[in-house]
């Protein structure tokens, strides 16, 4: 019984898709729109092309157009293990994989606090959340299961990223909730799933392009929205974990979907977008180092004088680059340098002069992890080294062209950048459209030795 309601479902979904298609193949003709990678016809709903002014039918035509073929042509119909969080995206997201005829479930990923992690702030990040999540999902009519990841996410993030504070490094948690969390031990929760889910979908920010014939690796590309992008947060994805992932989102803008959302009644439509870090909540960044790692106070010293100008309560509090926070007069000042052993930070108010611009132009990049599983060889490169929608052309050269294991990143164009942390991540992208993101790795600080 259960074979021949999937049968229906396809055959349904498949003459669904071949009529939105047919209108979308006349549409983009006339636009001269390049084919769908999946479904192989000239469809708008790859493409960067939906107005900012389409209503919400087109928005909601073109969505399950998109959510219908994201894997195979003709369109099948998938058995999805969707995240949900409890926001807008991920909401939008259900609906439209659910309403493409896919046979969805809605997962909730429990993952802060730890039972026995002391609650310092009174916050319960995670239980609002919830509650969207359900409403969402019941909505769609489907259920949520709560998946407790905790123990998981301090294993494999939260450690590490203290472990890198207390060494001087400016980690970046949500990388590895992503690759280490979210599709990582969630993708092993629903691998051992006796209802075999082929798929992993989320409400991120990016497209991910997988070949129907699966001759060729799948590649993880930018989306539509270049300022919502997520790619950067998605970077150290291994092929195993790319390949059975969908981001049902990648065509709309982040007004679009509130658009659909809206239209749709999600409950979430007008709530604000998580501004902290992964599964944090509302607990400040620099409350939370300092219930895991104390405070060390040292001096502040001027790097070209060696005068004591203040004092600061601990190194892991500072990031190479930073402005304000140091409360010093006189400035402005910038951290230029951190002595872990001996406690001291070092500020320039020269920062931006010539002898910094090294600094400011020239970055190490180790422990790389690359999409398609092998380094990309020395050559051009685009890069991003945080959030957001600036790229730089850099020159990447690897120390041992056969290793590559540990390279030097050069920024071009005569361009520099004052937030390149040691902790933080390097990501790559190639240069030629449509700039499909290769990896990246940790960056460090650059040294000729």
């Amino acid at each position: 019984p259960h074979q021949g309601a999937m049968a229906a479902a396809a055959s349904l979904l498949h003459s669904r898709a071949k009529t939105r298609l047919v209108h979308l193949r006349r549409h983009a003709q006339s636009r001269r729109i390049r084919p769908c990678f999946v479904c192989e016809a000239t469809a708008a709903h790859t493409q960067q092309e939906l107005s900012e002014e389409a209503n919400p039918q087109q928005l909601l035509d073109t969505g399950l157009a998109f959510a219908g073929c994201l894997t195979t042509s003709p369109p099948q119909p998938k058995r999805i293990a969707v995240l949900l969080s409890g926001g807008v995206d991920s909401s939008v997201a259900l609906h439209l994989l659910k309403r493409a005829g896919h046979e969805v479930t809605a997962f909730y990923l429990k993952i802060w606090f730890q039972e026995d992690f002391r609650n310092t702030w009174n916050a319960c990040p995670w239980e609002e959340d919830l509650e969207f999540a359900q409403a969402a999902a019941k909505l769609a009519g489907v259920e949520v299961e709560v998946v407790p990841l905790t123990d998981a996410y301090w294993d494999r993030v939260v450690a590490h990223a203290i472990h890198e504070v207390q060494n001087g490094r400016t980690p970046n948690p949500d990388v590895l909730c992503n690759s280490r969390v979210k599709f990582g031990a969630f993708l092993e929760h629903v691998q051992n799933d006796e209802r075999e889910f082929e798929y992993v979908a989320s409400g991120h920010y990016a497209r991910v392009e997988h070949d129907p014939n699966k001759m060729r690796p799948s590649r993880l590309l930018p989306c539509a929205d270049n300022v919502k992008d997520q790619t950067y947060f998605l970077s150290q994805l291994t092929q195993a974990q790319l390949s059975r992932v969908l981001f049902p989102l990648s065509h709309l803008s982040k007004a679009q979907v509130r658009t659909l959302a809206t239209s749709m009644q999600i409950p979430a439509a007008d709530r604000k977008d998580s501004q902290g870090i992964c599964f944090l909540g509302k607990v400040p960044w620099n409350e939370f180092v300092k219930e895991h790692c104390g405070t060390a106070p040292g001096p502040i010293v001027e790097r070209e004088t060696g005068d004591v100008l203040g004092e600061h309560n601990g190194v892991w509090f500072h990031t190479i680059g930073q402005r304000r926070g140091l409360r010093l007069s006189g400035g402005p000042w910038y951290v230029v340098e951190k002595d872990i052993g001996r406690r001291v930070v070092y500020v320039s108010r020269q920062y931006h002069d010539e002898a910094y611009r090294g600094t400011r132009r020239t970055v190490g990049v180790r422990e790389g992890s690359w999409v398609e599983g092998e380094a990309p060889p020395s050559g051009e490169v685009l890069l991003k080294v945080r959030h957001g929608p600036e790229r730089y052309r850099a020159l990447l050269t690897w120390r041992d062209n056969n290793a590559r294991d540990r390279g030097v990143l050069r920024l071009l164009d005569d361009v520099d950048d004052q937030g390149l942390a040691p902790g933080q991540f390097a990501v790559l992208y190639e240069c030629e459209e449509p700039h499909a993101c290769l990896g990246g790795g940790v960056m460090e600080a650059y040294s000729d030795d």
